[in-house]
């Protein structure tokens, strides 16, 4: 028989042990939204009611990869082999935004097909808890990294080859996994070179750190924005918004915004069109 004193120890170091690791959090079901971000202390999907995302069609300038990755995700949705996909480049070209748009032109043809689920570049190394609570889902999945990259002394992305490819169970079926990053390679030109003089063979050092990449079936590169499609972007913008103002105005104030700037790309072309709209009293509706 156990006395009181040394139950009430063993209740109190049984409710300690429970406050230091909670119980998880209960299975969120996947019919609640379309979209989930994943955050890995409380082991929870927490539902996106409302995606910050843009009409497929104002992405200018990137006709060739819009539809490679549109049809590579349709055939993922319809049960076909489809590829992991990078998309790397300039910044504000419109990477992240084409996933998004993609994933909500799918799910407006087809509704409730698929789930678009991201994945801070900081939690890649949950990844497998997360298709784990994922892979016996009926509906498929398209796991979002935005700006995916790796630093000096980085280990996470040996797990993450595999993780993409190479693992004994492998990536579930009803998963797949985009990233966007501005480097192809993922990692910076330094840890590269620095693995490349520490190592014996230096060929091999280099192999092993640019292989991550090739995990990825699709490789769809964005490239910096000209003029032309710089003003095109902004054109489609001012058409879709009904924001009233002549083309001379309109091409003499984006140029400028630019030479502002410093740059021309989709993302600055936006922030030109908010000001515009503001200037105009115009409400941008982003949340379709």
């Amino acid at each position: 028989m156990i006395d009181k004193s040394t139950k009430d120890l063993l209740q109190r170091i049984t409710e300690a042990i429970e406050r230091m690791s909670p119980p998880e959090d209960k299975q969120t079901p996947l019919d609640e939204a379309d979209a989930y971000i994943w955050h890995p202390k409380t082991k929870r999907l927490e539902p996106v009611l409302d995606i910050n995302r843009i009409n497929i069609n104002l992405l200018k300038g990137i006709n060739q990869i819009r539809d490679i990755l549109h049809e590579n995700t349709l055939r993922f949705v319809s049960g076909y082999p489809a590829n992991n996909a990078l998309l790397w480049g300039a910044r504000g070209m419109g990477k992240s935004s084409l996933i998004k748009a993609v994933h909500g032109t799918i799910n407006e043809a087809q509704p409730k097909s698929l789930l678009l689920i991201e994945i801070h570049r900081e939690d890649i190394h949950t990844l497998p808890q997360l298709l784990g609570k994922l892979k016996n889902s009926k509906r498929k999945s398209i796991l979002f990294c935005d700006d995916l990259s790796f630093e000096t002394d980085d280990a996470t992305y040996k797990s993450l080859k595999a993780i993409l490819e190479g693992g004994i169970e492998g990536r579930p079926t009803n998963t797949i996994f985009y990233a966007t990053s501005n480097r192809r390679h993922l990692m910076a030109r330094n840890m590269i070179e620095n693995e490349q003089q520490n190592a014996i063979h230096p060929n091999e050092s280099v192999d092993e750190s640019i292989s991550l990449s090739d995990r990825f079936g699709l490789w769809l590169g964005f490239h910096p924005c000209d003029q032309k499609t710089y003003l095109e972007i902004i054109r489609g913008y001012v058409n879709y918004y009904s924001i009233e103002i002549s083309e001379d105005q309109l091409k003499q104030q984006a140029m400028e915004w630019s030479v502002t700037r410093g740059a021309r790309s989709g993302r600055v072309a936006w922030q030109f069109v908010q000001d515009l709209a503001g200037q105009n009293k115009k409400t941008l509706n982003t949340k379709e």
